[in-house]
């Protein structure tokens, strides 16, 4: 039984201003949770999925970074079923004035900020996701776990490789589950246990919590750990698939992941909803259409792609087209790329409306291990990346770990080598 109704209604507050600058050029034009993911969706469609798989139906959303394309993609909140009388999503910006101090300062800042929001939609508990996580998850099910352990904060938390949880707030727990120390990003951890940024607060808890003191502007950083040694905050365990996709590398790797057959990952068996208007509405388009002779092996391929070459391993967003004798291999397409004859992509991001032009080659090289020499940390798995409206000449080469930037022309003949940027 769903007892998120009247006084039992939980309000959520979803975080969706982060920069996300660790995406390169994918986000030099739209905010983190708008970058379109596993040929269909945008990362916050995760979220909001949950959200309304989940019953609750208050949604507000924290935007900052770049929001307009965000903002056209979640609309009215329809494509969520968010609209009705009792229904809604309230895109929440800061309250931009001449200052910095005016932006949100911090996740905890972000929600101090919108108190008034809280106080006009009166709830039990707040819960608060970010927009830019890869996961399916029943959040009722922690809303009655926090409730159940009359908890002050409920974190939602897993278990991850001891390598990468330096990454995350950690939380060692008693045998009640109740979180009796915590570390932020530790350098030298001594526990697995990760936090994923979902947290459920007691309303009055959280209201009184952000009225305290307004240096404390992170939850992670500031408010959990001195909630953990004054009041009850306990470790809600998560068992399933759950990536952030903040960085190029993840990103690629979890679009691979709905490729494989033995996936933990799958949007449409998670009940996952998109917006079909959002990419040049792609409920509007055709069926896609594999033209004699074409090869397609491990891949998922949109409506309204064209396929008449090969493509291997790889996930092609609405409207892509790859002509006679091109390559795809092992690499995401955004909509609406043009592949042309003869071309070859191999390992590589493409953002929207691309053009690599007649047997010009993304990905040549073997040294896979060249990080790029402007932004090493983002790209050095031999993955390269094409900005949006991009277009790569004709008989061009292009290297591993490249990046070409948004807008760009690259003339006919012309050689990018690996590590190099555009």
């Amino acid at each position: 039984m769903n007892r998120n109704t009247n006084e039992y209604q939980t309000v959520v507050l979803l975080l969706a201003g982060g920069v996300g600058s660790r995406l390169n050029n994918l986000v030099q034009t739209r905010a983190k949770p708008a970058v379109p993911f596993g040929g269909l969706y945008r990362i916050i469609d995760f979220s909001l999925s949950n959200v309304m798989n989940s019953g609750l139906t208050q949604v507000g959303v924290l935007t900052q970074y770049k929001p307009l394309s965000l903002m056209r993609h979640l609309r009215s909140g329809e494509a969520w079923d968010f609209t009705g009388r009792t229904r809604g999503v309230k895109i929440l910006p800061p309250r931009t004035g001449a200052k910095d101090s005016d932006w949100y300062q911090g996740t905890a800042d972000a929600v101090r900020q919108n108190i008034d929001f809280l106080k006009a939609h009166p709830s039990k508990e707040v819960l608060i996701l970010s927009g830019d996580h890869i996961y399916q998850m029943d959040l009722e099910q922690m809303i009655e776990f926090h409730r159940a352990k009359k908890a002050d904060v409920t974190v939602a938390m897993m278990e991850v490789d001891l390598d990468k949880i330096h990454q995350f707030g950690t939380g060692i727990t008693d045998d009640e589950g109740r979180i009796v120390e915590w570390e932020e990003k530790p350098e030298h951890p001594r526990t697995n246990l990760a936090s994923m940024g979902i947290y459920v607060f007691d309303t009055a808890y959280l209201l009184e919590t952000l009225s305290r003191d307004r240096r404390e502007i992170d939850f992670g950083m500031h408010i959990i750990p001195r909630a953990i040694e004054q009041d009850q905050v306990f470790a809600y365990p998560f068992h399933g698939y759950w990536r952030d996709v903040g960085t190029i590398q993840a990103l690629w790797e979890a679009n691979m992941d709905i490729l494989r057959e033995d996936a933990d990952i799958s949007p449409e068996g998670w009940g996952i909803r998109s917006n079909p208007e959002t990419d040049g509405n792609i409920a509007d388009r055709c069926p896609a259409r594999f033209a004699t002779g074409c090869r397609v092996s491990g891949s998922m391929i949109a409506a309204g792609c064209v396929i008449e070459g090969e493509v291997v391993n790889s996930v092609l967003s609405p409207g892509v087209v790859v002509r006679a004798g091109a390559s795809v291999r092992d690499s995401v397409v955004f909509t609406d790329c043009l592949i042309a004859q003869g071309a070859k992509v191999d390992l590589a991001i493409l953002d929207k409306r691309v053009r690599i032009g007649v047997d010009a080659i993304v990905g040549i090289g073997e040294d896979k291990d060249c990080t790029n020499r402007l932004y090493p940390k983002h790209l050095y798995t031999g993955i390269s990346l094409i900005g949006k409206d991009a277009w790569i000449g004709d008989r061009c080469k292009v290297g591993r770990n490249a990046i070409i930037q948004p807008g760009s022309l690259l003339e006919p003949d012309s050689e990018l080598t690996s590590g190099e940027s555009f």
